[in-house]
């Protein structure tokens, strides 16, 4: 066993593929930000009054992943930063918080002490009511005169997870502070988020709007091209690779971490493969896998109420041989779930709805039966393979544990 081991590591130490693979990954950051050139402009002149200490509108940024939000909200921070002057009698702070972290923003509690954590200060993860984390969080910011910009990634995600009230008390702090000003920039997938929040949240927030059109083919082809000629040796990438990762991102809604992820697995398989080039089959393999991870990570971000929901439908999946189940069985299974885990219980029509996102998911699917006079019926029919059924079951076992 060890010199076949000794074999693979071997033939790591020779890498043929790999220059630079930072590059391809996530949290790189550009120089250069291709065809977001005028979304940039719009965030940094509505974010410019900050340098003079001046108060400005709260700012949401929208777009489907892969689009560009994070890049250009962290590419303005850091420009606005260099700018800030020393010799004025303000200071300019910029804080980012992803809210879809683990244990960050699955409550405001939570929320709120990773920002005093940010600021320099420090609160016990659990135990203060949450009226005096914001207490501390008031004596933290308040305790110079500041401009304070928060940052809040995924914003959607913790209101989800939580309510849209944390919005609304930030929002509503401006006016207990004397010395600091909030402005929020907020960054959510979902075009529809600020639809559903309850209207007082929404006046308070008085936002600007900025949406991030997904890239299309040709600009992803741009974007794989720039990062793969510093990601990669020379020669490495066969002919039509590129294409075929910015067809199949183009395909999936424009998203270039989408396409940049397929191109760096595609080169983690080749260099697996002893390979001397990305192949075009590569790209395949890639996709398939990165599909696979994607269910498996939504099913383990998702919140506790959603995993129920997923759990009695696998549950009555497999005691019904994979034989189509139907929401009321669905519903019935997921109320003794929430009472053997001392849970609240969600009405009939929110569970419907956390159905219909797991089949928009391609984690199920659901297909409408009109039943004649007695109305329609719809069907769920799993839609992931075995093994992945068997992982998601381990991963939601182990988080209601």
């Amino acid at each position: 066993m060890g010199s076949e081991l000794d074999k693979i590591f071997e033939s790591f130490d020779g890498n043929r593929i790999f220059k630079n693979k930072s590059i391809l990954q996530a949290n790189h950051r550009p120089e250069e930000i291709p065809h977001r050139e005028d979304q940039i402009k719009q965030i940094a002149s509505m974010l410019a009054p900050v340098l003079r200490g001046d108060k400005t509108s709260n700012i949401f940024l929208y777009g489907k992943t892969g689009s560009g939000k994070t890049l250009s909200a962290l590419y303005v921070r850091d420009e606005l930063l260099k700018r800030a002057k020393k010799d004025v009698d303000f200071n300019l702070r910029i804080e980012y918080l992803n809210c879809k972290m683990k244990k960050v923003s699955d409550t405001e509690y939570r929320i709120l002490a990773e920002l005093i954590k940010k600021m320099g200060g420090e609160v016990p993860n659990t135990g203060l009511p949450t009226e005096s984390v914001y207490n501390k969080f008031i004596e933290i910011i308040d305790s110079e005169k500041q401009s304070l910009v928060l940052i809040l990634d995924e914003i959607d995600q913790a209101v989800k997870k939580i309510s849209s009230d944390f919005l609304y008390n930030l929002t509503r702090l401006n006016s207990e502070l004397s010395k600091t000003q909030i402005c929020l920039v907020g960054i959510s997938n979902d075009l529809t988020f600020l639809d559903g929040l309850d209207p007082r949240v929404r006046s308070s927030l008085s936002e600007e709007e900025i949406v991030f059109p997904p890239y299309n083919a040709i600009q992803l082809q741009e974007i794989l091209n720039k990062r793969s000629g510093a990601a990669f040796k020379e020669g490495v990438v066969q002919e039509g690779v590129v294409q075929k990762c910015a067809a199949f991102a183009a395909r999936e809604h424009g998203d270039a971490r989408r396409a940049l992820d397929l191109l760096r697995i595609a080169g983690e398989l080749a260099e697996r493969d002893n390979s001397k080039k990305i192949l075009l089959k590569h790209i395949d393999e890639a996709n398939t896998k990165i599909e696979r991870d994607k269910i498996l990570d939504v099913i383990k971000t998702e919140p506790k109420q959603f995993q129920y929901v997923l759990h009695s439908i696998i549950s009555l999946s497999e005691k019904n041989n994979g034989t189509p189940i139907f929401t009321g069985d669905v519903y019935n299974h997921y109320q003794e779930v929430c009472l053997k885990n001392k849970s609240d219980i969600l009405t009939q029509r929110r569970v419907s709805d956390i159905i219909q996102e797991f089949d928009m998911l391609g984690i199920i699917n659901v297909r409408v039966i009109s039943k004649g006079r007695g109305g329609r019926m719809r069907e769920i029919k799993l839609a992931i393979a075995k093994s992945i059924v068997e992982k998601a079951k381990k991963i939601i076992e182990e988080s209601l544990n």
